[in-house]
């Protein structure tokens, strides 16, 4: 079949559900043309070699692309912020119909949730179904984050979002949280569907090379807790600074180490200055092919996020890469995804934004013997493997799309 693929970000951007998750479709034997944007996330400037034009094509590793103007920008300004969501809406709305072939089905990936408008279009014009994957939950996730808190805003987006449920044929959530959320919403039980998210498995692959690795992840006298991702206010990484100062003395051996770029990353740093945090280290961003080699390296990986109910109801996707990578978890995120890790037996857990439970935590891992950290990473690998892995998402998706095309055709 011809699947179309909306995403405001793709490759050489960094995302999983990218080029990995087309040519994994295309395998099956079906065509993909994705619609997208000119690269900037995450730092919100173009990518070298891009520069923004009325449209372009192109091939990524094989994929077919179309790339709309938009709004370079992922600044903490919310007005620069809708900006870029909404250029892209625009153009994707009014050059898409001129410069696709027509699919037999739509993808949309979400978020944004503006990525649905010209989905919409598209979904009129051909009379064919859409599929809505959505990652992020609007408006909670706006009002969570303190991006934008104006109350009628938050209203006029909710109920924006529900048309747009409502207008798909399909929707697939990454967690069970999700689709609760969604069924109180008045979204039919029998329209969502969950499909656990994947890491691109062959990102873990690189076998470490401790000369090209930074001197703090290489030194066997130090217990490394690392953190690797996005640094924004929803990540609350605070409370981790305040439980490396509860550790800063009493157990030196005890090292943070945070991997990424956002926008919260130099007020970290700032605030780890002035704490005087000998424990705490800062990397930069690491191209996702060499990631594997610092997820390997660590002791132990970190998820943590701010306390709001929105949390308790998502798994973070770092969840997959540190259950791939085959190491011990230290969740501090109740709900969805502190059930994930005690179900694979992979890790601890912790409340969020709880520095002294936080360092409790780590000393506890601290301490267990190596055999037993082995053997939480082995347990986090191989649930993975067995639930998560993206064989098995792409599958699912494969007979998702295969039955809206069979319900189409017999209507």
């Amino acid at each position: 079949m011809k699947i179309l693929f909306i995403t405001q970000w793709f490759q050489p951007e960094h995302f999983y559900k990218g080029v990995p998750f087309a040519k994994a479709l295309m395998e099956k034997g079906h065509q993909v043309q994705v619609l997208t944007g000119f690269p900037n996330y995450p730092m919100g400037k173009l990518y070298p070699g891009y520069k923004i034009k009325f449209f372009q094509k192109e091939a990524v590793e094989g994929v077919d692309v179309v790339r709309v103007p938009l709004y370079p920008s992922h600044d903490r300004s919310p007005i620069g912020r809708v900006t870029n969501y909404l250029s892209f809406a625009f153009f994707a709305f009014i050059l898409g119909p001129w410069l696709l072939k027509k699919p037999d089905v739509i993808y949309v990936y979400h978020p944004p949730p503006t990525t649905y408008i010209p989905a919409l279009v598209l979904k009129l014009l051909y009379r064919v179904p859409v599929v809505y994957d959505i990652q992020d939950f609007w408006p909670d996730t706006l009002s969570a984050t303190g991006m934008f808190k104006n109350q009628f805003g938050l209203k006029l987006v909710d109920g924006y979002c529900r048309l747009f449920y409502k207008a798909a044929d399909k929707i697939v959530v990454l967690c069970p949280g999700f689709k609760k959320k969604l069924i109180e919403k008045g979204v039919p039980v029998e329209k969502i569907e969950i499909i656990y998210n994947w890491f691109d498995e062959k990102n873990l692959t690189a076998k470490p090379n401790t000369a090209e690795l930074p001197d703090i992840l290489c030194r066997p006298d130090t217990f490394k807790i690392l953190f690797a991702g996005n640094m924004g206010k929803a990540q609350g990484l605070e409370s981790v600074l305040e439980a490396a100062k509860i550790l800063k003395d009493s157990n030196p051996k005890i090292q943070f180490i945070f991997i990424g770029g956002g926008v919260e990353v130099e007020n970290l740093k700032a605030k780890a200055g002035q704490m005087e945090l000998s424990n705490v280290h800062f990397l930069p961003y690491i191209p996702p092919k060499q990631i594997g080699s610092f997820l390997q390296v660590a002791d132990v990986l970190l998820v943590h996020l701010k306390k709001n109910p929105l949390f308790e109801i998502t798994i973070p996707s770092k969840i997959q890469a540190y259950l791939a990578a085959g190491k011990p978890i230290l969740v501090a995120v109740p709900g969805d995804a502190a059930e994930i890790v005690r179900q694979a037996e992979a890790g601890f857990e912790c409340p969020s934004e709880d520095p002294a439970a936080l360092a409790q935590a780590a000393i506890r891992l601290g301490k267990m013997p190596p055999d037993q950290l082995k053997q939480l990473g082995q347990n986090g690998k191989q649930f993975y493997w067995r639930k998560m892995a993206m064989p098995i998402g792409v599958e699912q998706f494969d007979q998702l799309f295969q039955n809206l095309l069979t319900a189409q055709k017999t209507d």
